[in-house]
């Protein structure tokens, strides 16, 4: 009688669970990110700012698109004097394709400012304050912004699943507690 119960639970669960939803990949069809690039939230970031960043010439979209859940999105945002804000979704291959021929004429050097992280479970939020350069040697930044990133850890490795950014310009400044806070004094 028992075996027969235990054969009625299986026969009955089994249409159930073939009709469960499957797990969303762990492994995406990206190209294999290195793992120094990917250990910890601090890695990613720097593998981020460093894989737009260099003189005119082509960059490593494979490593570029290593960083990235499947899904993710970068969206740059700003106000268009004619028709007010506005926010552009791209996935990486967009970014690629539009990003790709300026990088190719023109030096580009982002680093971070500053940073505010928050984190739950595998899940992170970061407000990474940017400056950007036409030459790594530049004084001051041409540009300077916020990129709010958001992060997933799969239990192995970090993903960027979102980056959205604003830059400052005329009425929009970067907040104090944003930019970099100045050596504390012994």
């Amino acid at each position: 009688m028992r075996l027969l119960s235990i054969v009625l639970v299986v026969a009955l669960a089994a249409p159930l669970a073939a009709q469960r939803p499957a797990a969303p990949p762990l492994s995406p069809t990206a190209p294999v990110a290195d793992t120094n690039d990917v250990r910890s939230i601090d890695a990613i970031l720097r593998a981020l700012y460093d894989v737009i960043s260099g003189p005119a010439g082509p960059r490593n979209w494979d490593r570029f698109r290593s960083l990235f859940w499947p899904g993710a999105r970068l969206i740059p945002t700003g106000v268009r004097a004619d028709s007010g804000p506005r926010a552009t979704v791209l996935d990486p291959e967009g970014y690629a394709a539009r990003s790709g021929p300026y990088f190719l004429q023109n030096g580009f050097f982002e680093r971070e400012a500053s940073r505010r992280l928050e984190r739950f479970g595998n899940i992170a939020h970061v407000f990474s304050t940017y400056e950007s350069r036409r030459a790594a040697a530049d004084s001051l930044p041409f540009a300077r912004g916020i990129n709010s990133i958001q992060l997933f850890f799969d239990g192995r490795r970090w993903w960027v699943v979102t980056v959205l950014w604003d830059a400052e310009r005329p009425g929009l400044t970067i907040p104090p507690e944003y930019l970099p806070r100045p050596p504390s004094r012994p």
